[in-house]
């Protein structure tokens, strides 16, 4: 015949009863907690549009492009969400952006200093994007000045202008 210890087995099904009503407290209250205290807590990934301007929400863009040759040169503004501004090609540009945007990584990062490239010559085409994007103040340089520096160029065509082979020897 077999033993049940009843008072172990009431100790553990208190136990239980005592966690599980412990984690419904914890969900019920997480539940009711005012919208401030998640914003205090963690930033959001998106931004609300301004007061300043309505229709708009913080992703904007200024890109100057210079000696890319071509017509490609000049300043343009760029607004995604919803899309506007002068720049050539808004929708691409906009969709473009959108998929190079990841959580926790910077889209517009430059080259990490020890990266090893090749040395090829993209041509003398410089560019200055500066900004908002996804909450984020963007203020980044691209050159053509080598495999990487082309790379990380290209990663933001048609933001910046699509240069291929031009200028390369």
């Amino acid at each position: 015949m077999l033993q049940v210890n009843r008072s172990a087995t009431a100790g553990r099904l208190r136990r239980l009863l005592f966690v599980t009503a412990g984690s419904l407290v914890a969900v019920g209250s997480a539940t009711v907690a005012p919208a401030s205290a998640y914003a205090q807590a963690a930033p959001l990934p998106l931004t609300l549009p301004s007061l300043q301007e309505p229709g708009r929400s913080g992703d904007h863009l200024t890109v100057t492009v210079r000696d890319a040759g071509d017509g490609h040169d000049g300043t343009y503004e760029l607004y995604c969400h919803p899309g506007g501004g002068d720049h050539p090609d808004v929708a691409d540009a906009c969709a473009a952006l959108d998929r190079g945007t990841r959580w926790g990584t910077d889209a517009f990062a430059p080259v990490p200093k020890d990266t090893l490239c090749t040395m090829q010559y993209g041509g003398p085409a410089t560019a200055h994007v500066t900004g908002t994007w996804a909450g984020r103040p963007v203020d980044a340089r691209y050159d053509r000045g080598d495999g990487c520096q082309i790379g990380r160029w290209d990663r933001l065509v048609p933001v910046l202008p699509d240069l291929g082979q031009a200028g390369q020897a």
